[in-house]
């Protein structure tokens, strides 16, 4: 069972597999890990088009979710349902943090973007490991206190 089950926030009545998005957080965490010894912003560039597809309700065309779903089919690992829109808002945050240690890589604030790989890396590992969607947490704590439901 993972740590976010019970979460009470608005949902958008559309699933997904908490399986395969675990799936995608093991390689976002190998795929910043590699960044993070080779340094080679195409890596980075790579995450920032597939957190952009995820975020953006276009998953079917990203690669990660492709491997996920493979990797789940062929080892038989069950659809466990999730609600989408925690997700979506969790892969924006994902975005985010790609575009901004691409930046500051760019730019040459390499403390910056090893901090901000570390980040990502640990809430990644959060994700895959014992199912904790920290971002999922944010679109909660943001939903119950805005007036207008944040929409994903």
């Amino acid at each position: 069972m993972a740590l976010n089950d019970n979460i009470d926030c608005p949902v958008d009545n559309i699933t997904l597999n908490e399986n395969q998005a675990r799936g995608n957080a093991y390689q976002v965490l190998y795929i910043t890990v590699a960044w993070i010894i080779f340094r080679n912003p195409w890596i980075i560039a790579f995450l920032i088009l597939d957190f952009s597809l995820r975020a953006l309700n276009l998953g079917k065309y990203s690669l990660l979710n492709r491997i996920s779903q493979l990797v789940i089919k062929k080892m038989g690992i069950p659809y466990k349902p999730v609600d989408r829109a925690p997700k979506r808002f969790a892969a924006f945050v994902g975005l985010l943090f790609s575009i901004a240690i691409l930046v500051f890589s760019l730019l040459d604030f390499e403390n910056t973007s090893l901090v901000l790989a570390g980040i990502l890396v640990v809430f990644a590992t959060l994700e895959a490991v014992i199912g904790f969607c920290a971002g999922c947490h944010v679109y909660t704590f943001l939903n119950k206190f805005s007036k207008k439901p944040v929409t994903s």
